[in-house]
C-alpha cells in the first residue's frame, strides 16, 4: 500500500476519541511490573474484551506510536510495509520510544518487525485475539523477548465499577451493601463482562461478535469449510458448560467420522479465547490426557445466547464465572472426581486449593457438596476448603477440616 494511504489511516486512528466510559482494568495494577523491563508486552484475549481500550490507557501514561491492524483499510498491508509504517510514524510524530500495535496477528511475519524494534531498544505493546499467535510465531522468533498478559471480559469488580455500584473499603458489608452487591452479581451472571454489550445490552451486538469470532478466528484462520459443524459443536458446548465430556461422545452426537476432528475444532475455538477446557485432576499426566474434560465459556452472556438453557442453570453459570475468575488469577485448573466430585482444584505457585461451587447450599445437596470437597482435600492433604454460594456465609468444621462457605460477591471482590 502507498505511504499516503497509510498516513491517512494512522492520522484517523490516532485522533482522540473519548467515550467517557473507560474503566480502569485490574491488570493495570501490574503496570510497573510489566512496563519497567526490556521485554515486548503481549496482551491477548478474546475479541472485544477491551484490549484496544487498555492500550489507550497505557498510551495515556506513555505516548507513542499506535496502529490497529483490525481495519479493513489495511487488508493489503504486508510485512514489507512495516518499514513504510515506521517512516510514517516518524514523519507525523517525530521520534518515539513506545510502539503500540493492536491486533497485529492479522499480518503474516509481524514477529520479524517486532524483534527488530525490540533489538533497537524500543518498547513494544502488542495485542492479539488468537492464542496461536503466542505459540509458533513467538516461540520461534521472539523466544526470551516477550511477556504475555491475558485480558478477559470484565471481572465482577470491573463490572460494578462500570455500573457505579459502591463497594465498602473493608469486608464490613452493611445489609444494604450486601443487597446491592447481590443484585449486581445476579446481573453479572446474566450480562457477562463484554464492555460494549454492557453499554447497550443489545443481543444483536453479542450475536455479531460471536459470529465474528467463529468466522474470522476459527473458520478463516484454520481453513474450515463447514461452519454448520462448528456452530453445532458450539451449541453443544454452550448447552453443557460445567459438564464432563469426551471427544468421542461429541463425535457421536454430531455424527462425525473422527473424534480427532472434534478435538481439533475445540482446540481452534479455545485458541480464539472463546472457551476454556480443564482436565480431570490426577498426579499422572497421562491419565489427565485421556480422561474426560470439562468446558467453560469465556463469558456467561455468550453461553446463554448460544446454548439451550433451563431454569436450573444458574448454578452452572455461577460455576462458569468461578472458572474464568480462577483463570484470570493465573491458576492451573482441574476438576476432581473419585467417589464424589469437586468442581475445581486450583494450583498456583505449587500450592493447591479445593473449591466447590453451589448456588444454593441446602439440606438436599449438603452431603454431596461436602463429601466431594472433603475427598479432594484429603487427596491433596488440605486443611481448608471453599464452597462458593450465591449469598450464604458460614464456617463449618468437618473431620478436622475447615470449610469456608462464601457468598460469590465477596469471593470475587477478594
Amino acid at each position: 500500500m502507498t505511504g499516503i494511504e497509510l498516513k491517512e489511516i494512522v492520522i484517523d486512528q490516532n485522533r482522540k476519541r473519548d467515550d467517557g466510559s473507560i474503566i480502569n482494568r485490574d491488570i493495570l495494577n501490574k503496570y510497573d511490573d510489566f512496563h519497567n523491563n526490556p521485554f515486548i508486552i503481549i496482551i491477548s484475549g478474546v475479541r472485544r474484551c477491551g484490549k484496544s481500550t487498555l492500550l489507550k490507557q497505557i498510551i495515556d501514561k506513555n505516548p507513542g506510536y499506535f496502529l490497529n491492524f483490525d481495519d479493513d483499510r489495511l487488508i493489503t498491508f504486508t510485512v514489507e510495509d512495516f518499514q513504510k509504517l515506521t517512516e510514517v510514524f516518524y514523519e507525523l510524530y517525530g521520534e518515539k520510544h513506545y510502539y503500540y500495535l493492536d491486533e497485529i496477528q492479522n499480518i503474516e511475519g509481524w514477529e520479524l518487525y517486532a524483534r527488530r524494534l525490540r533489538d533497537e531498544g524500543k518498547k513494544l505493546y502488542i495485542t492479539g485475539s488468537n492464542a496461536t499467535m503466542l505459540s509458533k510465531e513467538l516461540g520461534t522468533r521472539l523466544t526470551g523477548r516477550f511477556l504475555q498478559l491475558t485480558l478477559y471480559p470484565f471481572s465482577f469488580k470491573e463490572f460494578i465499577n462500570y455500573k457505579k455500584v459502591p463497594v465498602p473499603k473493608s469486608n464490613n458489608f452493611t445489609t444494604e451493601g450486601k443487597s446491592r452487591l447481590k443484585v449486581a452479581f445476579n446481573q453479572y451472571i446474566i450480562l457477562g463482562g463484554f464492555p460494549e454489550y454492557l453499554l447497550t445490552e443489545n443481543v444483536e451486538y453479542l450475536r455479531t461478535l460471536y459470529n465474528s469470532i467463529i468466522y474470522r478466528d476459527v473458520l478463516a484462520r484454520y481453513n474450515i469449510t463447514s461452519d454448520k459443524t462448528v456452530k453445532e459443536l458450539m451449541y453443544q458446548i454452550a448447552s453443557n458448560i460445567a459438564k464432563e465430556f469426551s471427544y468421542n461422545s461429541l463425535k457421536k452426537t454430531l455424527k462425525l467420522g473422527s473424534s480427532t476432528t472434534i478435538k481439533d475444532y475445540i482446540n481452534y475455538i479455545e485458541n480464539s479465547y472463546l472457551l476454556v477446557q480443564i482436565p480431570k485432576f490426577s498426579f499422572s499426566t497421562k491419565s489427565q490426557i485421556y480422561a474426560n474434560k470439562k468446558i467453560y465459556m469465556i463469558d456467561t452472556a455468550m453461553a446463554i445466547l448460544n446454548g439451550f438453557r433451563v431454569s436450573g442453570d444458574m448454578g452452572r453459570l455461577l460455576e462458569n464465572l468461578v472458572c474464568i475468575q480462577l483463570e484470570r488469577k493465573n491458576n492451573e485448573l482441574f476438576y476432581f472426581r473419585d467417589k464424589f466430585e469437586c468442581d475445581f482444584i486450583a494450583k498456583k505457585n505449587n500450592a493447591y486449593k479445593a473449591i466447590q461451587v453451589c448456588y444454593d447450599f441446602n439440606d438436599n445437596n449438603r452431603t454431596r457438596e461436602i463429601n466431594g470437597l472433603v475427598e479432594a482435600m484429603d487427596k491433596l492433604d488440605l486443611e481448608n476448603g471453599i464452597i462458593i454460594t450465591i449469598d450464604q456465609e458460614k464456617v463449618l468444621d468437618h473431620d478436622n477440616k475447615r470449610i469456608n462457605i462464601v457468598p460469590a460477591y465477596k469471593w470475587f471482590l477478594n
